[in-house]
């Protein structure tokens, strides 16, 4: 489309209530934004500012009540089975709760992240292509685990846990990275490393990566652009230099968690 630049994530007067009529509660309320490709963005604001309603809606585990979600000009919002199942495999998740399968070594759960795209009777049977299996030992090599591929995973730090989810979600090879919160659980050692990653996976792959974060420092630190929210409606959006105190103050004033 003309106008649309490649890579393009465009959301348009997104809004999400949860109830009813007037008692519903809106977390997400009349949202418009563009992130072009490459970009890696900040999504700052306290708990309950709708942060990580915005990120599912994205990835349509959530559905807009309202509004449009598109990508390279097609219409998010609208897709159904095959189409929707890609879709959740180009826009990958990492979440504060890592999802991985304790049981197994990390090697088979980052290759779990192919699956989506797999006949069912190999998903079942778990049986991987040799071709999956180097791409999986490359993005362990890549966060630094290759050491670590045939451990189980209940083994392994909080840290090396939420590594593997990254390296999970790179074998969905996505044009966008969500990360919910990916250090909210994490020690500040941890923390460090893991946004390491995920900024590194931002420079040389080129993915988009949209960021949740309580911490403004971490945020500040990372991205390039921030994006507030505060009762589900963007108060700022710009470069980490431009925000005052006084609307930090507000996004984060007496927040306890």
């Amino acid at each position: 489309m003309i106008g649309k630049k490649m890579g393009s994530l465009q959301l348009n007067s997104l809004i999400k209530q949860f109830g009813k009529n007037t008692d519903g509660r809106i977390a997400v309320n009349g949202i418009s934004l563009e992130v072009t490709q490459g970009e890696m963005v900040g999504i700052i604001g306290k708990s309950g500012a709708g942060k990580s309603t915005l990120l599912r809606m994205i990835n349509r585990l959530v559905e807009p009540t309202s509004g449009s979600i598109s990508f390279d000009g097609t219409d998010v919002t609208s897709l159904k089975g095959k189409a929707l199942k890609k879709w959740r495999s180009e826009c990958a998740m990492i979440f504060q709760q890592f999802h991985l399968i304790d049981r197994l070594d990390v090697l088979t759960n980052v290759l779990t992240g192919t699956l989506g795209r797999r006949y069912n009777i190999l998903n079942l049977l778990k049986i991987f292509p040799k071709e999956e299996k180097i791409n999986a030992l490359k993005a362990l090599h890549k966060l630094d685990l290759l050491g670590k591929a045939l451990q189980r995973v209940e083994t392994l730090s909080g840290g090396e846990q939420q590594r593997v989810a990254i390296a999970r979600a790179l074998m969905q090879k996505p044009k966008i990275l969500l990360a919910d919160e990916p250090i909210s659980s994490l020690d500040p050692k941890n923390s460090k490393i893991v946004m390491d990653d995920i900024k590194k996976i931002n420079n040389e792959e080129g993915i988009t990566v949209i960021c949740n974060l309580h911490s403004l420092e971490v945020a500040k630190q990372y991205s390039k652009r921030l994006i507030g929210l505060s009762e589900g409606k963007i108060v700022f959006d710009g470069p980490p230099e431009n925000l005052t105190q006084e609307l930090s103050q507000e996004l984060y004033d007496l927040e306890n968690e």
